[in-house]
């Protein structure tokens, strides 16, 4: 079972600095996933998609595999 700050985590995250939502993919959260490239991508056209990309991260970061 991965927990926080494993390898496979941390991977995800920095996956997720590159593309929001990929470290997301790479945990199999698809519909979570979708949802932050989605949400980044619409608050990037009013400069506030940092929000999303930062919570993108620190989500894929955190992940416990018994929280899905």
């Amino acid at each position: 079972m991965t927990g926080k700050g494993s390898t496979a985590n941390i991977i995800a995250a920095l996956c997720s600095f590159f593309i929001p939502g990929l470290g997301q993919i790479l945990q199999g959260r698809w519909i979570k996933a979708i949802f932050m490239f989605a949400a980044a991508f619409a608050l990037w056209l009013v400069l506030l998609g940092w929000i999303i990309h930062l919570w993108s991260i620190v989500d894929a970061a955190v992940f416990k595999a018994s929280d899905q």
